[in-house]
């Protein structure tokens, strides 16, 4: 199954400030769940940001929040996003089956998150290259599980040329510099 734009929605769990610096290459997860939200943005794909607990860890990077300015952001207690009162329904609002899912940390509010959505009935695209954990075996092992479950493991590009379906048009052209 392929990521449709007009099918999908990018949710964007727990990239913050306390949280960010323990992360296993935080500044490539981080950049790559901006690229993914500025091109959200630019192709009409509904996005969330969740926050886990601002008090405590924070809000979100800065560079999380410059890319989403068009994004719901919620803050959360629970570890999933689909356990967190209101989550679910926020996500149905938007008529989307198909959820494109970033963040940290992999195998603790990215795990149980995706294991709700797929619950929930949402076809889950764990996106590898803007998910970590603190270790790279905790990050490996998140992925496994998710993709037993039946999450599809992408990458951003992969989700970029997806929403982009086809070369030569305007849209092309204005996310190139995301790709490039």
């Amino acid at each position: 199954m392929l990521i449709a734009r007009d099918k999908s929605l990018l949710l964007v769990v727990d990239i913050q400030e306390k949280l960010a610096p323990a992360i296993h290459e935080s500044a490539a997860v981080t950049a790559n769940a901006a690229r993914l939200l500025r091109a959200s943005a630019q192709l009409a794909v509904p996005a969330f940001v969740s926050e886990q607990y601002v008090r405590g860890l924070g809000g979100s990077l800065a560079a999380i929040r410059e890319a989403a300015g068009h994004a719901h952001f919620f803050e959360k207690t629970h570890f999933s996003c689909a356990a967190e009162p209101g989550a679910l329904d926020l996500l149905r609002a938007t008529d989307r089956c198909q959820i494109i899912l970033t963040g940290a940390e992999s195998h603790v509010c990215v795990l149980q998150t995706a294991c709700g959505l797929l619950e929930a009935g949402f076809a889950v695209f764990l996106v590898a290259d803007a998910t970590s954990s603190r270790t790279p075996a905790n990050r490996a092992a998140a992925s496994e599980r998710l993709r037993a479950l039946g999450a599809q493991v992408v990458t951003t590009e992969m989700v970029l040329f997806e929403w982009l379906h086809r070369a030569g048009t305007n849209e092309f052209r204005a996310l190139l510099p995301l790709i490039k």
